[in-house]
């Protein structure tokens, strides 16, 4: 198996979501890393989320499941049925079309570094659980969820 060099993987900040949702994955850090090792029936990203950073907005998948691995640091996972404090070692699952809605947030003082894993499916609507967004994989666009532009 080919050694992937972080440091050619190119490094995204930010996040996909029309404003003013995006602001509080401004200063979120992904890197494809399993793009960059030729991947194509599952995706894994390290994640790098500073003090006070979410992961995304809370969202479910319809048609992928979703793993997280926290390698450094501390992150609070938010689901419908409250907050867990996830530390380095700890992982989480997330089984699709749940309507469980996650997302990561960095209460912290310092960085967390973790790994996201989830499945290419190209059926998959992500929606989001607290705003009126959702997502194809068919084609990336947010739009509300009656499905009119944003």
């Amino acid at each position: 198996m080919p050694r992937i060099d972080l440091s050619a993987v190119p490094a995204r900040k930010g996040s996909g979501y029309p404003p003013p949702y995006d602001a509080p994955c401004a200063d979120r850090v992904r890197q494809r890393v399993g793009n960059a090792g030729g991947l194509t029936d599952f995706g894994v990203n390290l994640m790098r989320l500073p003090p006070g950073a979410w992961s995304s907005q809370r969202h479910w998948h319809s048609h992928e499941d979703e793993f997280v691995y926290v390698l450094e640091g501390e992150l609070v996972l938010i689901e419908d049925a409250g907050e867990t404090l996830l530390r380095a070692g700890d992982c989480a699952a997330f089984p699709k079309n749940t309507g469980d809605g996650h997302h990561l947030i960095n209460r912290s003082g310092r960085l967390a570094v973790y790994l996201e894993v989830g499945a290419r499916h190209p059926d998959d609507l992500t929606t989001c659980s607290d705003i009126d967004l959702k997502s194809a994989n068919a084609d990336g666009r947010f739009v509300r969820k009656d499905g009119t532009a944003v």
